[in-house]
């Protein structure tokens, strides 16, 4: 039965691969989603009378001038600077609302606003895009920050809620444990597994969910049965180090 507890577990809650790294593609693949989102709205908005198929191929181009790697190496610059800044030394998130103060004192927008006049001007150099509507973009930016801006906002708003829900469906979890109720303990762990999909990957939450699954499946496989050895449910919670 122990042999059953190595289970296949899935990347986002595997910590051997390395929590900060993991934490960090987390935030360059949102933002990267913040920055498609907020470009598309403001071409919108700064080139009313272009039809949208020609708004999709311009923000596409800006994309491919540099704007992709830049906004990689601006999170990557961000992350850095807003960590010595904000006092964490060991190069890990703990929790959601550490990274709102990094993000907020990293002074990302400014970098992404230098990235975006660049991969404009490479776009308008190669040309891509004509120089009237590069100048058109370039003007009206702030409109594309500002979404952009926002946007973030919102991202670490709903952050903070999925981890509630997720602490929440923990502690139901918990509790039906100890009321050996497997069905309870099956619904509030098939929530806990769709909010773990959610979130940023930190080290504590992604453990204790872990250690959840492992004890969740270790009693499934034993045919529902709660009577499991001390053995069984010390490798369980082994099973949760890194």
């Amino acid at each position: 039965m122990a042999g059953e507890l190595a289970l296949d577990l899935d990347n986002r809650i595997t910590l051997n691969n390395g929590i900060e790294e993991k934490q960090e593609s987390f935030l360059k693949k949102n933002l990267g989603v913040i920055a498609d989102t907020a470009l598309d709205v403001g071409l919108k908005v700064i080139l009313p009378d272009v039809i949208e198929d020609k708004v999709i191929e311009i923000k596409n181009v800006i994309f491919e001038s540099g704007l992709k790697e830049g906004l990689d190496r601006a999170v990557e610059e961000a992350i850095d600077f807003g960590k010595s800044v904000a006092g964490i030394f060991t190069g890990k998130f703990e929790n959601v609302e550490q990274i709102d103060t990094v993000i907020k004192k990293s002074g990302v927008i400014d970098t992404i606003s230098d990235v975006l006049d660049s991969s404009i001007k490479n776009a308008k150099n190669s040309e891509l895009i004509d120089t009237k509507t590069a100048n058109l973009i370039k003007k009206g930016k702030n409109t594309i920050l500002r979404s952009m801006e926002d946007n973030i906002e919102d991202k670490l708003s709903q952050q903070v809620r999925n981890v509630n829900k997720l602490e929440t469906y923990s502690n139901k979890w918990k509790e039906a444990y100890e009321k050996r109720d497997f069905e309870e303990m099956s619904k509030a762990y098939r929530n806990l597994d769709k909010y773990i999909e959610r979130i940023i990957p930190l080290e504590n939450t992604i453990r204790e969910a872990r250690k959840i699954e492992n004890i969740h499946n270790l009693i499934k496989n034993n045919g529902k049965n709660f009577d499991i050895s001390e053995e069984e449910i010390q490798l369980a919670e082994k099973l949760t180090n890194p």
